[in-house]
C-alpha cells in the first residue's frame, strides 16, 4: 500500500482538508481561491478525463506526484517543478526566537499577498488562509516573513508558505517560524512535512539543521484545462 504522503493532495482531502473537498469520491480538489490542488484515488485511472470534464476551461491545477507524469490529453503544461518532500525525522529544537511569531488574520490578507507576489513561496490566494495556522513576523509595522500549514493529512501536517522579504534575510526570521510551526504540530499529535523546490539549497539546508529529512521526491505540474 503507497503511503500516504505518496499522494498528499488526494488524501488530505478525504481526511483532514475534508471540508474543502469539491468533485467525486476517486477526484478531488479544492475552491481555486484556496489552493490549485486536485487529484485523485492511486488506483483511479481516469482521474484526469474527470477533472477535465468537472472543472471549467482555462481553470488551473496543480498535480503533485513523486513520479514524472507524461501530460495528459486536454491538458496543457503551463510549468513543472521538480521538488522534494521533507518529513521531520528528529526535531532539533531552537533556543530562542529571533522575534516574536504573530498570528495572522483574515485583515492580513493584502499583506500576506503582497509578500507571497514579492517572494513566490508557492500558490497563495485569498483564502488560501483558511487552511489555518498562519503567523508572520512584523518589523515597524510590516509584514516581513511568514509562514502557516496546508495540507492536513491523517497524522501528517504540512508546513507551507515559508516567505521572507528579500530585505530581511539573513535574521533568522524563516528558522524562527520554521521552529513555531514545528512545535505547534508535535504538540497536536501530528508529523510535520513540507515540499521544497529541489534547488532551493539555502532552504533544505535550513530544514535539514531543524531536523528534516528527504522522504521522497514529488514533481509538482502545473496544468491547465483546455
Amino acid at each position: 500500500m503507497p503511503h500516504l504522503l505518496n499522494n498528499p493532495v488526494y488524501n488530505a482531502l478525504i481526511s483532514g482538508d475534508a471540508n474543502f473537498n469539491i468533485g467525486t469520491s476517486d477526484v478531488k480538489f479544492f475552491n481555486e481561491q484556496v489552493s490549485p490542488f486536485g487529484g485523485f484515488n492511486d488506483e483511479y485511472e481516469n482521474g484526469f478525463e474527470d477533472l477535465h470534464e468537472l472543472l471549467p476551461q482555462g481553470r488551473r491545477i496543480l498535480y503533485a506526484d513523486p513520479k514524472q507524469v507524461e501530460i495528459p490529453k486536454n491538458w496543457k503544461l503551463k510549468a513543472g517543478i521538480g521538488g522534494v518532500q521533507f518529513v521531520l525525522e528528529q526535531y532539533v529544537p531552537q533556543e530562542k526566537y529571533t522575534a516574536e511569531p504573530v498570528a495572522l488574520g483574515k485583515e492580513n490578507i493584502e499583506a500576506m499577498m503582497q509578500l507571497t507576489t514579492l517572494t513566490r513561496p508557492g500558490p497563495f490566494d485569498n483564502r488560501t488562509i483558511e487552511f489555518g495556522s498562519y503567523f508572520g513576523i512584523f518589523q515597524n509595522g510590516k509584514l516581513v516573513a511568514m509562514t502557516g500549514q496546508r495540507l492536513h493529512i491523517f497524522d501528517f501536517t504540512e508546513i507551507s508558505a515559508v516567505c521572507t522579504n528579500p530585505d530581511y534575510l539573513g535574521k533568522g526570521f524563516a528558522g524562527t517560524l520554521l521552529h513555531h510551526q514545528v512545535e505547534l504540530i508535535l504538540k497536536k499529535g501530528q508529523t510535520p512535512f513540507l515540499h521544497v523546490r529541489a534547488d532551493n539549497k539555502r532552504a533544505i539546508e535550513l530544514y535539514e539543521r531543524i531536523g528534516f529529512k528527504v522522504s521522497r521526491p514529488m514533481n509538482f505540474y502545473f496544468l491547465e484545462n483546455l
